[in-house]
């Protein structure tokens, strides 16, 4: 049977092609154009197909590691290490367990596991990422901190097995940028210490390995979409106040990402400037596809820009829609500042409940 929808994608592609659209130039495109790819004599190809969208997600991860550094080699992940060090139960038997867990040789990062114990089945898991605050952790497990972002407990108390780790710097977590040079960035450092999270998540009696998903604010909230580009074991992801364009990230002036906490290389090479910058978050979200992904981006969110998301999800619904997958790519813009409000909440949650539970 002829497949017209099919057809039709194929024919809006060719038509912008032919009318010198954003494929007519031999220079590298704006990154938010996510519809081409590169083929093997260097000249840019229209996607058509999934196969030619996984060329240029190949494409992505290796931009981003030039700027972020070299994901290390899977061979030298160590076996699943963590150690107990206090044990609470909160109330309706919501258990916490303050562990550390090892991430590399003598590198220990302090967590937090949540679940409820009175369920003996086994469960899907979150890998919850905190925003920036002294208190780290704490705020995701509903210790400290906004109300708004006690999400690691609000899932812990959903069903979930909730692990919520100190991003470097942060809470019980201190580190050294400075004497850690064999890391190019923070982030990667994160995304890192995260993929070692996942496998500890899958080595637990309690928790259904194939059903794992990420969910962050703000810090947390790119840090949940690096993490998920590199590792496809995350099936959903929720980011909240997470991101934007790079050009409407005030203005185009980038330098609140080139901390060592972040990607020191945004200033040392490409000098701020978002055009130099080798991928941007249209491609990092079409990444993700065909997994579930949802974002919290606030109209009045005056760290990222609003109609920068709307253009990201604008853009990555291209690929959404390559995959036959439109409805896994939910984007919704509350009326409020840099917060994650109640409302917001609850439809990530059921986003998350839709991907992740039976």
């Amino acid at each position: 049977m002829i497949d017209v929808r099919r057809i039709v994608f194929v024919l809006v592609i060719l038509v912008d092609v032919l009318s010198g659209g954003s494929y007519g130039s031999a220079d590298e495109p704006p990154h938010y154009d996510v519809r081409y790819y590169i083929d093997g004599d260097g000249n840019r190809q229209p996607t058509m197909t999934v196969a030619d969208w996984e060329r240029r997600r190949r494409n992505v991860l290796q931009r981003m590691q030039e700027v972020m550094g070299q994901l290390p080699d899977q061979a030298t992940r160590l076996a699943p290490t963590f150690e107990v060090l206090e044990e609470t139960e909160l109330v309706n038997q919501i258990w916490r367990q303050h562990i550390r867990y090892e991430v590399e040789p003598s590198d220990w990062v302090s967590a937090y596991l949540l679940w409820d114990k009175s369920e003996d089945e086994k469960r899907p898991a979150m890998l919850c990422l905190h925003q920036t605050t002294s208190i780290g952790k704490q705020e995701p497990a509903g210790m400290g901190g906004s109300s708004n972002l006690h999400y690691g407990l609000e899932l812990a108390q959903r069903g979930y097995v909730v692990f919520i780790p100190d991003y470097p710097s942060f809470g019980d977590y201190p580190y050294d940028f400075d004497q850690h040079s064999e890391w190019k960035s923070g982030s990667l450092k994160a995304v890192w210490n995260n993929i070692r999270a996942v496998d500890l998540l899958q080595s637990l009696a309690n928790v259904e390995d194939d059903r794992i998903g990420v969910i962050g604010h703000s810090l947390g909230g790119h840090n949940s979409i690096f993490t998920a580009v590199f590792d496809q074991r995350l099936k959903v992801v929720v980011t909240s106040c997470g991101f934007t364009r790079f050009h409407k990230y005030y203005a185009g002036n980038l330098r609140g990402w080139t901390s060592p906490r972040y990607m020191p290389a945004i200033d040392q090479v490409y000098h701020c400037d978002p055009n130099q910058v080798p991928f941007d978050f249209p491609e990092l979200v079409a990444a993700i596809a065909p997994r579930g992904f949802f974002t919290n981006s606030p109209q009045g969110d005056d760290n990222f820009d609003c109609q920068g998301v709307r253009e990201t999800i604008a853009a990555a619904e291209f690929v959404y829609k390559l995959y036959e997958k439109p409805e896994n790519l939910r984007a919704i813009y509350p009326d409020c500042q840099h917060d994650f409000p109640t409302e917001a909440r609850e439809q990530a949650y059921r986003f998350l409940d839709q991907h992740l539970k039976p």
